[in-house]
């Protein structure tokens, strides 16, 4: 029995169901994409960057972008009173620009093939719905330069003025867009004048970044953590210094043939690894540098030396598991975060107050998903500037104590709390707990604070 196959070339040449789908440029067609932006694994790990992107697309999509402003996202998205402070209180700046980031991450990676593309241009907070723009490709006949008639009786009587007119028309677009860009170059740095200025105030942000110098952020060595876990060795602050475990292993791997393992293992503490939480920590950290006038200076946590942090301020992120500088300042600290690369992490509580445990702790299969995490504000090491500690037992850890830190509406109640009889702000320690969801913070709350006389 002989069965035919169709030929595909055939079976590719029949007509095909038109599939509907709305216009590019409808509201269906916005409103979809908005979806699925929202929903996408970029924006997950923060439900409120979707809540912000889906208020101001909404907003526009009602033709309602006059109202679409600081004040009115503030009250309307983040609960803000409808007297609040907005050149104070840096909540939607801050978060706006982490929107801005992740738009360009969707947009880079799952969003590559949307046909429509939402941007959140830099000096305000109305979005943008544009097409992708290929390249156009030129076609052969634009490709291969035509003959030009050389012929002397062929050629058009071209006078000398309109050839002076000719060229100068030429360049007169690229002049106009040069003279815009500068006028817009010009209003942008008008408008962050007195923002920045207003901000100086800041109760807290105001302390960490000065006009003076960079405030230097260390990203921490996340790579460390995997070697930690996977050779079963905690490496110290004078070992990480003297690098020794980066070329021999004191024992074999505790996972896998040691012979087999113990290369690769050598291989990763060689490289240089930090996580996206890190990365969007410090994208934050820059912008809030920006308005207040100031920059930072980030480095790798592998290339500093103890004499980078006797003067000036400094931001140390994640806990001493990946970034061993934290055990600077861990000896004046009471909440000391800890990790015992197998079963449990916990926080240890040096002066328990009435009603604390003495550690708090969590087992690596919790099913509540526990995280912790440290705020702590404290003097330098020379005690002539300022140093912030943001920790956390894992990703979502960091991003806990981050996302405290960055958010107004929740550190500006905890500093008028703490705050002193003159008005001044002391350094403080503050422990977090949290739930890890997808490698993400959700639900944060305060267990315990000290302050420092």
């Amino acid at each position: 029995m002989t069965v035919s196959t169709p030929d595909r070339g055939a079976a590719d040449a029949r007509p095909r169901r038109p599939v509907r789908s709305p216009a590019a440029g409808s509201e269906a067609a916005r409103r979809e994409l908005i979806r699925r932006i929202v929903h996408s694994p970029t924006f997950a790990r923060s439900e409120r960057l979707g809540t912000l992107l889906t208020y101001v697309c909404d907003m526009a999509l009602q033709g309602r972008e006059a109202e679409i402003n600081e004040q009115k996202i503030g009250e309307e998205v983040f609960g803000r009173s409808r007297d609040y402070d907005s050149s104070v209180d840096g909540i939607v700046r801050s978060q706006a620009s982490r929107l801005r980031h992740r738009l360009e991450l969707y947009f880079q990676q799952e969003g590559t093939d949307e046909p429509l593309r939402i941007l959140i241009p830099r000096g305000g907070y109305v979005p943008v719905f544009e097409a992708p723009s290929p390249l156009p490709l030129a076609s052969p006949a634009e490709a291969i330069p035509q003959a030009v008639p050389t012929d002397a009786a062929q050629a058009p009587d071209i006078h000398p003025t309109d050839s002076f007119f000719r060229r100068w028309l030429q360049w007169a677009p690229s002049l106009v867009l040069g003279l815009l860009l500068v006028a817009l170059w010009v209003h942008d740095r008008q408008r962050e004048r007195p923002v920045a200025a207003a901000l100086q105030t800041h109760p807290f942000w105001s302390h960490l970044f000065s006009r003076n110098q960079p405030t230097l952020v260390v990203a921490p060595d996340s790579g460390l953590v995997l070697f930690h876990g996977l050779s079963g060795k905690d490496i110290d602050l004078k070992e990480y210094l003297e690098a020794g475990y980066r070329s021999e292993l004191n024992g074999p791997p505790q996972i896998g043939p040691a012979a087999a393992q113990k290369n690769w293992l050598l291989d990763l503490a060689n490289r240089r690894y930090t996580s996206m939480v890190d990365l969007q920590a410090i994208l934050s950290l820059k912008d809030r540098a920006r308005t207040l006038g100031s920059e930072v200076s980030v480095r790798y946590a592998r290339d500093l030396r103890p004499n980078d942090f006797k003067t000036g301020t400094v931001i140390l992120l994640g806990m001493s598991s990946a970034n061993p500088w934290v055990e600077l300042f861990e000896r004046d600290m009471n909440f000391v975060l800890k990790d015992d690369y197998t079963k449990f992490v916990w926080v240890i509580n040096r002066s328990p107050q009435k009603g604390e445990p003495p550690r708090w702790e969590t087992a690596r299969t919790d099913p509540e998903q526990r995280v912790f995490a440290v705020v702590a504000y404290l003097p330098n090491l020379a005690r002539d500037g300022n140093a912030l500690l943001v920790e956390g037992i894992s990703m979502a850890g960091t991003e806990a104590a981050m996302d405290f830190v960055d958010d107004d509406a929740k550190l500006l109640p905890f500093l008028n709390r703490i705050q002193l009889p003159d008005g001044t702000l002391p350094h403080f320690e503050l422990l977090l707990e949290t739930h890890n969801m997808g490698a993400s913070a959700v639900r944060s709350q305060i267990l315990a604070w000290r302050t420092m006389k």
